[in-house]
């Protein structure tokens, strides 16, 4: 059974209890988080570039060819060729990831995502997930919904070494 949530601006459709999840998430009162499907973010690294003993500790730029976005409220593709993680690697093998690039939305419109996040590099590359915390910046109207929103991010890197898999979700 569906239902429509009201939203300020935006109305997500869902399952019942998702819609009384996210309802009860925006009590103030309330200190309950919900995670609300956003997309499937594919993305496909095309070059990597290590720059070692930076002032920061090891600066590693991994290219992405290809950024695909598919989910009930986003379907979006890489713009432009700006596409990259400028993570760096500490002594203890941590990976601190600084991820950014443009979307354009199927119906024309252009987002901006940061995201930043924390892993274990060396496991990272053994299957080892991923995680990631995003923020968003649009002018369009139509999607500016992302401009209040947080999303959380889970993934991991596919047998073919290139390929990294996420699932999104807005936290509510």
């Amino acid at each position: 059974m569906a239902c429509v949530c009201d939203r300020s601006v935006r109305r997500c459709h869902g399952a019942v209890e998702a819609c009384e999840t996210a309802a009860m998430a925006h009590d103030r009162n309330d200190t309950t988080v919900a995670a609300v499907d956003l997309a499937k973010m594919t993305l496909v690294v095309s070059a990597t570039h290590v720059l070692e003993k930076t002032p920061v500790g090891t600066r590693i730029v991994v290219e992405f060819e290809r950024v695909d976005w598919r989910g009930p409220r986003i379907a979006a593709h890489r713009k432009g060729a700006a596409a990259a993680d400028w993570l760096t690697l500490g002594p203890d093998g941590t990976g601190c990831l600084d991820v950014r690039f443009m979307l354009e939305t199927e119906d024309g419109a252009s987002i901006y995502v940061h995201g930043l996040g924390r892993n274990h590099a060396a496991e990272f590359t053994q299957g080892a997930a991923n995680y990631f915390t995003f923020v968003f910046e649009t002018g369009d109207a139509r999607y500016a919904w992302l401009n209040r929103i947080t999303a959380i991010a889970k993934g991991r890197l596919q047998p073919d070494g290139k390929t990294i898999e996420f699932a999104v979700y807005e936290l509510s």
